[in-house]
């Protein structure tokens, strides 16, 4: 999120707007800094714990600490659970809601804006609270970047790209079957497979055991595994040499968005999303990616199937398809609605004509 606010904050700023920037203390940089016209202040916090009541009180704490550093705003955008109710005096409170909620939205009824991220996120507040409806907004992510340079068909390899927490519910174990299933069935010759991402549970990934046992159980030549990338260029060339992209994600109530898939697509790559309705927002099969039933009897079955047919699909014209996500979800046209959200907001504030 503070990668993607980053680049947000970097847009409203260029068109004139004052722009506050509040996170995490992060080793390397400073506490305090100006970029692109935009002030950073950064707070201590904290790796996320397994334990979600314990989850609870460190955000409490990260988010007292937020609060005593948020000047008196117009707009201010929330991404943390007590925020809204810590904030309520500083500004119109806009709560980014990033995950799916957990009955914390009727607890949010004198914010401003509860801004969906997808359009099953919006499903998601309005079953949690039917009373939210005239304050829900759905404003897809951005880019975090727009890539500078051009996807070139002819120089991406066959292979095959997860870019994610390497993790359970990310459907890993899923995606790994159904290749060596193809594979053993004598498809897909000359594909490889790359696994993307951290494993650590501080990272949130399944932890070093689980992703070791994964890694012994599929130690073969045409699966690698590259563990986390954090530099934006080191990702950017995977995403550039690789033709497909799967992301067979479980999580029914842990997937609202889906940036990664969206990451690879602005570098022409074609998807490969389970039936998750956040993906549908942006994934439409026959036009720039595959969909697979995830939910189905057998789903490595499903997902083996897309993967088999890959060779006799027309990638080329997916990918192109695919690439139109750079204008669609580009920074700039996405803060320009946040933007316009925030006047509303505004024009519609007590005391204002």
């Amino acid at each position: 999120m503070e990668k993607l606010w980053h680049r947000l904050a970097l847009e409203f700023a260029s068109q004139g707007h004052e722009v506050v920037h509040i996170s995490r203390r992060c080793s390397g940089l400073p506490d305090e800094n100006h970029e692109g016209g935009v002030r950073y202040l950064r707070v201590t916090g904290y790796d996320q714990p397994a334990n979600g009541l314990w989850l609870k009180l460190l955000d409490l704490l990260y988010s007292l600490r937020a609060a005593r550093r948020v000047p008196v705003s117009d707009i201010i955008v929330t991404n943390t659970f007590w925020a809204p109710l810590l904030l309520r005096r500083r500004g119109g409170i806009y709560v980014s809601v990033e995950r799916m909620p957990k009955g914390q939205m009727r607890l949010y009824r004198r914010a401003a804006r509860l801004r969906a991220c997808s359009s099953a996120v919006q499903a998601a507040i309005l079953d949690d609270d039917p009373t939210a409806g005239p304050r829900v907004r759905v404003i897809p992510n951005p880019l975090p970047e727009v890539p500078s340079g051009e996807a070139v068909w002819r120089e991406k390899e066959q292979r095959i790209l997860y870019v994610g927490r390497v993790h359970p519910e990310k459907g890993i174990d899923l995606l790994l079957d159904a290749f060596v299933q193809v594979k053993a069935d004598g498809g897909l010759p000359g594909w490889k497979l790359e696994i993307v991402g951290p494993w650590e549970t501080r990272d949130g990934g399944g932890g070093s055991r689980w992703a070791k046992s994964l890694q012994d159980r599929h130690a073969r030549p045409d699966i690698e595994w590259t563990g986390p990338l954090f530099r934006s260029e080191e990702l950017a060339a995977r995403y550039r040499r690789a033709r497909v992209f799967a992301y067979p994600s479980l999580a029914e109530r842990g997937e609202t968005f889906g940036l990664a898939p969206l990451e690879a697509m602005a570098w022409g790559t074609v998807p490969i999303v389970s039936a998750l309705a956040c993906f549908s927002d942006f994934v439409t099969p026959g036009q720039n990616g595959f969909v697979f039933d995830h939910r189905g009897a057998d789903p490595v079955a499903n997902l083996a199937a897309v993967l088999a047919s890959l060779p006799a699909q027309p990638l080329e014209e997916l990918s192109r398809g695919a690439l139109r996500v750079k204008d669609t979800h580009a920074p700039k046209r996405i803060a320009a609605r946040f933007l316009n959200d925030f006047e509303s907001i505004l024009r519609n504030s007590p005391g204002k004509s």
